[in-house]
């Protein structure tokens, strides 16, 4: 039987000395009204440093094509994440392999969605908040239908204290991690990664050991 394992994406990184800190991905948020964004030149900077194997993110909310290219032309590995209200051919038109994040507010059809965004490499689930990106809130995961045919990245609002529940209840293919492992907006803390990346695999073990 294949191991249990699930990915860890760390979003939100603005620092060198949290690049390699931890996670299978790191974000980079390029959308200026954030806490957290980096500009073009600094994003190149940051990605030049990952460890090898780690996959760099992009994040933009309804980002002009041309910044867009950009920073695909800065880091061309880059997986790309859609949080504003781009549509499916936006996402799909850098040709690049995407995520399409979803703010879960009540009554969204997760299965709808999936459908109207079937290229996707995944659907990232995030907290309903006014403005763009979860605000550090967890949403009710119960929302969440079986059955979905994409990925499912599970963000809002996780931290070391509650991503084992997570993970056990919604078995995603993947968690994202911003807020919960920082120690100040856009400053991560090692400790908080390091705890978040145990409180992970600690799950994953307990799900093997309940398939056994």
């Amino acid at each position: 039987m294949t191991p249990v394992r699930t990915r860890i994406k760390i979003c939100g990184l603005t620092r060198e000395q949290d690049v390699g800190a931890g996670g299978d991905a790191v974000g980079f948020v390029l959308y200026e009204r954030s806490p957290r964004h980096v500009p073009v030149a600094r994003l190149a900077e940051l990605a030049r440093r990952l460890p090898p194997f780690v996959t760099p993110v992009c994040l933009f909310v309804n980002a002009s094509p041309d910044l867009i290219a950009e920073a695909v032309a800065a880091v061309p590995t880059a997986l790309l994440q859609f949080h504003g209200d781009e549509g499916r051919e936006q996402c799909e038109q850098p040709g690049r392999p995407y995520l399409r994040a979803v703010r879960m507010a009540p009554g969204v059809d997760l299965l709808d969605c999936a459908s109207g965004f079937a290229s996707a490499a995944g659907l990232l689930l995030d907290a309903y908040v006014e403005g763009y990106g979860g605000g550090g809130k967890a949403f009710d995961w119960s929302q969440i239908p079986s059955g979905v045919p994409l990925p499912v990245v599970l963000s809002g609002g996780l931290s070391p204290a509650n991503v084992i529940d997570g993970v056990m209840r919604v078995r995603p293919w993947a968690v994202d991690v911003s807020s919960g492992v920082e120690s100040a907006k856009g400053v991560k803390d090692a400790l908080l990664i390091r705890r978040f990346c145990e409180a992970v695999r600690e799950a994953d073990a307990r799900i093997a050991d309940a398939m056994t």
